[in-house]
């Protein structure tokens, strides 16, 4: 679901809401259980290294960030208040190592819009407006808050069900395969089940950005496809969100089946070397999808082996290719 509009706050506080398609039950369990935390916390780019986390009142929480710059960022918290399934308040001091900090108390509410959907809000009280603004300037820490939930938006179907996942190597170096994913002069080349035609209409390669084409099938029809980038690291990873789409780039439903197939689904792509051959392994996933979406997801299972394994197919000539 897109970004909420904040909740009204205090001069001295920072909030931050999103509602995701999950229960609330599983929401709390990755946020309140380590080896989830350090999957999805902090903005995009950052990875977390969580040293203790004693999910107790009066318990610990020791985790340092990792900066896309290598730049470290220590924390340490204190639960002060846990409401299984409802709220969890903490007190926070951390900053740049080495660096400036800062402290602020953490509420963290956790609300059932229905029995399929969670809203969770994050409410950082700073001990003044200063103190506040020092670090959304500072720290970023505004959009930060909102890309640490939106990055948990996209780690949840993981927990909901089995991706879609298929892999294939090819005889050509990682840095070349990177090239042949991201630039248009290649990409409209190759992608697309084999048969099929693609056409790129535009390719806005970074965060934020949209890659939007049209496909026609061989018996004529035409079909458009967008995607938007969430996270790009070259040369080993694209994540996006993939969707079926009109010309204009707003999104639509599948134009070739009545069933409710998946509005978005979440296209995470790895590339790794050995050798000078480069592995491609692609984890589908329906993105904030309904229940009734995720039904006709597993039904579909082989047609998207066959979609899928024939876009690899015309990938692996292409690149075979002097």
């Amino acid at each position: 679901m897109p970004r909420e509009t904040p909740p009204p706050c205090a001069p001295n506080e920072i909030v931050m809401s999103r509602v995701f398609n999950a229960p609330r039950d599983l929401v709390w369990r990755v946020w309140t259980e380590p080896e989830h935390v350090a999957r999805w916390w902090g903005p995009r780019g950052f990875s977390t290294q969580i040293d203790r986390m004693d999910f107790r009142v009066g318990g610990g929480w020791q985790h340092t960030m990792v900066g896309p710059d290598g730049a470290r960022y220590p924390n340490k918290s204190i639960f002060k208040e846990i409401v299984p399934q409802e709220r969890i308040v903490y007190s926070h001091g951390g900053g740049r190592e080495e660096g400036p900090g800062a402290t602020f108390i953490a509420t963290w509410t956790f609300d059932a819009v229905d029995a399929k959907r969670t809203r969770l809000t994050g409410r950082l009280t700073f001990p003044s407006a200063e103190a506040r603004d020092f670090v959304a300037k500072e720290f970023g820490a505004v959009e930060g808050g909102q890309q640490t939930l939106e990055r948990l938006s996209e780690y949840l179907p993981g927990q909901q069900g089995q991706p879609f996942v298929i892999s294939r190597e090819f005889n050509v170096k990682r840095d070349l395969m990177w090239q042949v994913w991201t630039q248009p002069e290649h990409f409209s080349r190759w992608f697309g089940p084999k048969g099929f035609v693609t056409d790129l209409a535009k390719m806005d390669l970074r965060a934020g950005g949209m890659t939007l084409y049209s496909i026609r099938t061989p018996d004529g029809k035409v079909m458009w496809g967008r995607a938007v980038y969430r996270e790009l690291t070259p040369p080993s990873r694209i994540l996006y969100i993939n969707s079926f789409s009109d010309p204009e780039g707003g999104i639509t439903p599948h134009p070739l089946t009545k069933d409710p197939w998946p509005l978005q689904m979440l296209t995470d792509i790895a590339f790794t070397e050995k050798d000078g051959r480069t592995t491609v392994t692609i984890l589908w996933l329906p993105y904030e999808a309904s229940e009734a979406e995720w039904q006709t997801f597993e039904a579909g299972r082989e047609s998207m082996k066959l979609g899928w394994g024939g876009t690899l197919e015309q990938l692996g000539a292409y690149v075979a290719k002097p």
